[in-house]
């Protein structure tokens, strides 16, 4: 039995989509799920397309999720060279082999042409102008040096029929599949004609593609047929769809949110979530679990399981994942990704970091968010001495300014400024005040953070704060009476 070999095969042209990167990914479980070899190859031959840095873009991303090829530029292998324009000299034989067996044929028409059956028809449909020229004709043209292009000679009758292991048998009428272009006029190979040589030269069994391809499926076919070769697995995902205003859904775009990978992880959501979650897009388990490291879902993953039906990019879903996955962080990992939005609140300055660690880990969906939940320790805000009042915590204008002064009297007489001398002491002291913990601490948090709502309580605050800032701003919250 053959070794089942899958290729990830992008255009340099921009960031990673996350369709692209679900492509890569199912193309990954698909080797790796059945002992293969996944290859990357750069496919470069649009050259009008081509973004300067956008081929580093890819090996960065593939790194970042874990999706390690075992052949590609960058690696190597006996299929090389695996960047397109690199092997631009082996296409022409092959189209101009197809040329002479009557597969293929010389087209001269101009751009302005092509651009005017495209005006007329509203279409853009080639009328196959050039298919019948009288061979006297063709050879007249290309001893002229005329510009032309090599076009794929398609049977104008009948229907082509293929296999799709995701949508089953697939049928599309002859009459429906344009004379593609094969080689365009500049020497390189359009993207079609190119997957199919290089698929066959590099030993491709399982061809991985989004489902919008599935009715340009036969061209590869018929070229495949055409040289004798051995047809593919192929393999066609479901549509990603986004979420729309109003509840209905459309093909995902940038009016959903970030649709790259660099533009989800600049938005807080981590590469190993990002890779979880666009696994389960078009693909269930077998016993529904979601929570997946990348060599768990090789090992349980199944061609069998990928759906038919769109799958919904839901950024709710995608931020449970990701906080799902901080939950379950250790504290080193969760002191590592936070350390950056810590420094942008504090600094430099040390601090007690299993305080934050306690109150931050179990709150957050993204790292992103601390600095937003933390902002109140660069500056205290100014708030109305209203905040102080809280029914559930029976505190009034009245009986604040005497909690806070007790507060201070009894944290100035502290010999250590840490958390658990802190909440020591002033759960001490409303015993011994006999009221409830609620109505000392609702003053005492209002006083040290300036805002309702803290990640944390009383006791978390004062102790990050540092002994002489925070008896500053119960102080000057006492001034607010």
């Amino acid at each position: 039995m053959a070794i089942v070999r899958t290729r990830f095969a992008p255009s340099p042209t921009g960031f990673m989509h996350v369709g692209n990167l679900r492509t890569a990914l199912y193309e990954y479980l698909v080797a790796k799920s059945q002992g293969g070899k996944f290859v990357l190859r750069i496919e470069d031959t649009d050259r009008e397309r081509l973004v300067e840095g956008a081929e580093q873009v890819i090996y960065e991303t593939l790194k970042q999720v874990g999706l390690q090829h075992d052949e590609g530029p960058d690696l190597g292998g006996e299929y090389g060279p695996y960047v397109q324009s690199q092997r631009k000299d082996l296409y022409r034989p092959y189209a101009e082999q197809l040329v002479k067996e009557g597969q293929a044929y010389y087209c001269f028409c101009t751009k302005e042409r092509l651009e005017s059956l495209h005006d007329e028809s509203g279409l853009g449909g080639y009328d196959r102008h050039c298919r019948d020229l009288p061979e006297e004709e063709v050879a007249r043209l290309l001893e002229a040096g005329t510009p032309h292009v090599i076009r794929q000679k398609v049977p104008l009758t009948g229907s082509t029929t293929f296999q799709d292991a995701v949508f089953g048998e697939i049928t599309i009428e002859n009459k429906e599949i344009e004379d593609q272009i094969l080689l365009k006029a500049d020497g390189y190979p359009t993207y079609n004609f190119a997957n199919v040589i290089d698929d066959h030269l590099m030993h491709i069994t399982h061809v991985v593609r989004g489902s919008e391809y599935l009715t340009s499926t036969p061209k590869y076919n018929l070229l495949y047929e055409a040289f004798g070769w051995e047809i593919p697995t192929y393999i066609h995902l479901p549509l990603i769809m986004g979420k729309n205003e109003d509840g209905s859904v459309s093909k995902l775009s940038k009016r959903h949110g970030s649709t790259s990978f660099e533009g989800l992880v600049n938005d807080g959501y981590l590469p190993e979530v990002v890779t979880n979650y666009i696994a389960l897009l078009g693909w269930c388990p077998k016993d529904n679990r979601e929570i997946f490291s990348l060599q768990e879902l090789t090992e349980s993953f199944s061609v069998d399981g990928i759906s038919k039906s769109p799958a919904v990019f839901d950024y709710d879903k995608l931020n449970w994942f990701n906080g799902e996955y901080i939950k379950a962080m250790s504290a080193e990992d969760f002191l590592t990704h936070a350390m950056p939005y810590y420094q942008e609140v504090f600094g430099q300055e040390e601090k007690p970091w299993d305080v934050l660690h306690s109150i931050l880990q179990a709150r957050i969906t993204k790292f992103n968010e601390i600095p937003g939940l933390l902002s109140f320790f660069r500056e205290l805000p100014d708030y109305p001495a209203d905040f102080f009042v809280n029914k559930k915590s029976k505190t009034t204008l009245e009986n604040s300014p005497q909690m806070l002064q007790a507060a201070i009297e009894t944290l100035e007489q502290l010999p250590a400024w840490e958390l658990n001398s802190i909440h020591e002491s002033l759960i001490g002291l409303a015993e011994r005040m006999e009221v409830k913990n609620g109505t000392l601490l609702w003053p005492v948090r209002i006083a040290a953070a300036g805002t309702l709502v803290t990640p944390g309580g009383a006791m978390e605050i004062l102790t990050l704060l540092g002994r002489e800032e925070a008896l500053r701003r119960l102080k000057a919250g006492l001034e607010k009476f």
